[in-house]
């Protein structure tokens, strides 16, 4: 059964004849026995030990070891400047948030993507789920290497900052003290492996302006702000691919005008300091979506009637006007299977998934029941201030579940292995059609084609030197 390592000590000894450390690099020496049992105590080591410098160390093992079987973190701005050129088309780029058993469901996706002969997949999370799953960003991007190590999966792997949003209602409080908060989580990202992140300021877009372009201003000039920004951290030899955003998810539909009065308006303050800066390769909008899906009074969930003309016409505009690689769909993970394969067909360049899957561990045959009560009272007690009074019991546990995932991330990670199992399973063959319906099976050969991935020297811990 895997554990955490106590200390530095115990962890050292853990290595012994399946990885050596020397210098800045680590050397495998017994891939199956990294694959077989130690990775799955170095990603314990690394989420769970209460020693900051044994975390550290176990995080910086994995990241390194990694690197040395070919797995690295990498940007996807090649892919997306080729859709742009209209050189690649006919698939849209899933990008999955995990919410929970990030190590065990991102093997689902990798098990999934290999026997599909997927090629673009992109692990994400958002500045939100940052918060309430207690995952920062090294952690998080430690769980998905340390899976892709598990299944033997070797090549580029796309992590992804989803919604590094500005709150509306702190920037109308403390604009400076907002904006830095993006930009700190930002630069933590980065230092983590982060090669792709989602600006989202178009939460101060104001509809009250009297022309489109006053309406954007706010959104493109901070946009562009922290488009610099990232240009100015990113590692030698990396261009990060940036995303903007529009439309507000659950707001009003974005339209052409929008896009285009966003664009012209980012390009023109990227310029001002005068140098060439690349510019986002993807734009988001709003098209009938809301996260997570409208929970009804049984705690069903509503059917979403999805603007897929709105979604082709600024895919095409994105294109061809700006050359993006198109728009970007959220929110649609509860959305009915068969709406699926419109998403490719419409010019999607990305899709974001991830309330379904949650829904899927939760709602599972082999989750345990007792957890789930568990989680449930402390929802129903704990976070009982965020009930409206128009809820019924089953809309609030549903709205709220997601918030049970950080204070009971301990249990869940330790779940019995054939419990993890059979949720993870259902996962790989929910993954498996997602990626049939979204046109990225066999696509393997065009990531070989146009992502060159960089290894980013990785100074070691200081506690591993002695």
């Amino acid at each position: 059964m895997a554990t955490s390592c106590e200390n530095i000590d115990q962890l050292k000894k853990s290595l012994q004849g399946i990885l050596e450390i020397s210098d800045n690099r680590v050397k495998v020496l017994n891939e199956r026995r990294l694959r077989e049992s130690l990775i799955d105590d170095l990603i314990l080591t690394a989420v769970f030990s209460p020693h900051e410098e044994t975390k550290q160390s176990a995080r910086w093992i994995i990241r390194r070891a990694a690197a040395a079987l070919g797995i690295l973190s990498s940007s996807i701005q090649s892919l997306y400047e080729a859709m742009g050129r209209k050189e690649v088309s006919g698939f849209t780029v899933p990008a999955i948030n995990i919410r929970t058993l990030t190590y065990d469901v991102a093997q689902a996706v990798l098990r999934a993507a290999q026997k599909g002969n997927v090629g673009p997949v992109i692990f994400e999370i958002a500045r939100s789920e940052i918060d309430y799953t207690i995952q920062r960003p090294e952690e998080y991007a430690c769980a998905v290497i340390a899976a892709a190590i598990k299944v033997g999966y070797s090549g580029p792997l796309f992590l992804q900052g989803d919604h590094f949003q500005v709150n509306a209602k702190k920037f109308a409080t403390d604009p400076n003290k907002e904006v830095q908060g993006v930009k700190n989580l930002i630069w933590e990202a980065i230092e983590a492996g982060f090669y792709n992140i989602d600006i989202d300021t178009s939460t101060l877009v104001d509809l009250s302006k009297p022309s489109v372009k006053e309406q954007q201003r706010t959104n493109y000039t901070l946009a562009a702000e922290l488009t610099t920004m990232i240009r100015d951290l990113e590692p030698e030899g990396i261009t990060i691919s940036v995303g903007g955003e529009i439309g507000e998810v659950g707001g009003k539909n974005s339209t052409v005008e929008e896009l285009q009065a966003f664009m012209q308006g980012y390009m023109e303050d990227l310029r001002k300091g005068g140098e060439n800066l690349k510019g986002i390769s993807k734009i988001s909008v709003q098209t009938g979506t809301t996260h997570g899906g409208v929970p009804l009074p049984d705690g069903t969930i509503a059917k979403v009637k999805l603007d897929f003309d709105t979604l082709e016409k600024l895919s095409q505009v994105a294109q061809t006007e700006y050359g993006l690689s198109g728009t970007v769909q959220h929110g649609a993970s509860t959305l009915p299977g068969e709406a699926f394969d419109k998403f490719p067909s419409t010019g999607t360049a990305e899709i974001h998934l991830a309330t379904g899957f949650q829904n899927m561990i939760y709602d599972s045959q082999h989750f345990p029941s007792t957890l789930r009560d568990q989680i449930y009272r402390y929802i129903k007690t704990d976070l009982i201030k965020e009930k409206k009074d128009t809820d019924t019991e089953e809309q609030f546990i549903y709205k709220t579940r997601k918030k049970g995932f950080g204070p009971f991330k301990k249990e869940l990670w330790h779940l019995p292995k054939e419990t993890l199992e059979a949720v993870g399973k259902e996962l790989e063959d929910q993954f498996t059609f997602l990626f049939s319906k979204l046109n990225v099976t066999n696509t393997a050969d065009i990531i070989r084609t146009y992502i060159k991935p960089v290894d980013v020297p990785l100074k070691v811990h200081e506690a591993l030197k002695t």
